[in-house]
């Protein structure tokens, strides 16, 4: 949906509805005590009740004055010590999800501690970042029942002390959700209409924010011999594409990238041959949420202008079973000369990844690698939907991500990928095969599958199989595409790399 965020420095009296935090003291500072004042103390008489003592109680109270009938919210967000930004903004999560749908306007008040280190303009941006986050919604498709989703809200203001700094700290946070918000799109988007084509397009659409965007075609990958995303696209009349992005921040635009971010791109799995099935098979049109983050997080840089040099790749294809289709026990060469024996084809993300990966180092030849995939289930039955599973040749690199995880809330963990389970993905007739020798560590094995193909750069493969989409809402989304990753990788670029 959406509404204007706004700053005011003005104390206004007339607001719609009034939201107004209060940490666990309930002290009312400042403005909000001459707002009870003017009120007749309504607000300190709330109080009183205590049943707003616990952080996260939240009561409404109804003043009426000159002839008007006014809500007034009153929220405990809980020890102002131990609120920070980078918390801040579950806090606006929080508010958004407490509105009524009936509200046109939300005014919020927050009076912070003399002594506080935090700063009330950089609170406010990241509240509001939260609220914005949270408003996502994708009625996109309710062509005869859209009334019946709009929300009335217009407007979401929060009372500062300086409109310009609450501004500035803002507006990186506007271009982030941005980000977001188109891979949440891209994820929700059924698969008619998101082909690997279209898919493309998406991606260049970024030029107009500066990124340098190329597409190969069929005949140019073809030419390039991406013979193990070429297998996976066989199936389908939906013809492959690959993507290539970079986004030249700095000053010396020849240096080599920092990092480049490769996502998996498969607009839909039915599994090809090794069919998937039916039950939940809906849900494979996400299976293109590596690429989708990816993208989004090309649009989050560019729009806030990151003061780096990146770079991205996507594969993108269709995994469908017909004539066409490879079959179990193919053997397919990928374009870094790697012999691939195709033991299941609903393990396809990793060999679209392993062409995406040599293409994007023969292509930019990055300082650091990082890709994204809805790779495995099995990480799901390790992690769960609450973290995504991170492997990597590399600790420092594994290090900063995890890091990242913990500021955002997008949060992961590492699992192994050493060499012992190197003989795992070992082929009686090729030089790999594409899964496992067993049913233990699956997750292990797709990334120990991508690891041959990163010539030891630095390099961290995030599987988000089970954080991509959520089945229930949350403090920063309702359910749906969870956008995972672009505030994650965002945040790892601007603490490490910017």
């Amino acid at each position: 949906m959406t509404f204007k965020v706004t700053f005011n420095s003005q104390l206004k009296f007339n607001n719609d509805l009034i939201l107004i935090l209060l940490d666990e003291s309930l002290k009312l500072r400042g403005n909000i005590a001459l707002l009870d004042k003017n009120y007749d103390g309504i607000i300190s008489e709330a109080i009183k009740l205590k049943t707003l003592n616990k952080k996260g109680s939240l009561k409404s109270i109804y003043l009426k004055k000159d002839k008007v009938i006014r809500e007034i919210l009153l929220y405990n967000v809980g020890n102002e010590k131990k609120i920070n930004i980078d918390n801040a903004e579950r806090i606006g999560g929080t508010i958004f999800s407490s509105i009524p749908k009936t509200c046109k306007k939300l005014t919020i008040y927050f009076e912070i501690d003399k002594k506080s280190k935090i700063l009330l303009e950089e609170l406010a941006a990241k509240v509001m970042h939260g609220v914005k986050l949270r408003s996502y919604s994708f009625y996109k498709y309710k062509l005869k029942s859209k009334d019946k989703f709009n929300n009335l809200l217009k407007e979401v203001e929060f009372k500062v002390n300086s409109v310009a700094l609450a501004k500035k700290y803002y507006s990186p946070l506007k271009a982030l959700e941005e980000g977001v918000f188109l891979t949440r799109n891209l994820v929700s988007e059924p698969a008619n209409i998101l082909t690997p084509e279209n898919l493309a397009k998406e991606a260049e659409k970024l030029k107009i924010l500066g990124v340098k965007v190329e597409v190969l075609k069929l005949p140019q990958i073809k030419k390039l011999k991406m013979g193990a995303l070429l297998g996976v696209a066989m199936g389908s009349a939906n013809e492959p594409r690959v993507v290539s992005m970079s986004w030249n921040g700095t000053k010396n635009k020849k240096s080599k990238p920092e990092v480049c971010f490769v996502g998996k791109g498969v607009t839909f799995d039915t599994g090809g041959i090794s069919i998937k099935p039916s039950g939940g098979m809906e849900d494979m049109k996400w299976d293109m949420g590596g690429s989708g983050v990816v993208i989004g997080l090309m649009k989050a840089l560019a729009g806030r202008k990151a003061n780096v040099n990146i770079s991205a790749v996507v594969g993108l294809v269709e995994n469908m079973p017909s004539s066409k289709a490879q079959r179990p026990g193919d053997v397919v060469v990928a374009s870094s000369g790697h012999s691939i024996e195709v033991i299941n084809t609903d393990a396809e993300g990793r060999l679209v990844l392993a062409d995406a990966v040599t293409y994007a180092i023969n292509k930019f030849n990055p300082k650091r690698l990082i890709d994204l995939a809805t790779l495995t289930g099995a990480v799901i039955v390790s992690l769960g939907p609450q973290r995504a599973g991170i492997f990597s040749n590399n600790d420092e690199l594994a290090s900063n991500i995890f890091d990242s995880g913990e500021k955002t809330g997008e949060k992961v963990w590492r699992m192994p990928v050493g060499e012992e389970y190197d003989d795992d993905i070992k082929s009686a007739i090729a030089d790999m095969k594409n899964v496992g020798s067993g049913r233990g560590a699956g997750a292990t094995s797709g990334a120990k599958f991508i690891e041959q193909f990163t010539k030891n750069i630095p390099w961290v493969h995030i599987d988000i199989a089970g954080v991509t989409w959520a089945k229930s809402n949350s403090t920063l989304y309702p359910t749906g595409g969870t956008g995972f990753g672009v505030r994650l990788l965002n945040t790892y670029v601007k603490d490490f790399i910017e």
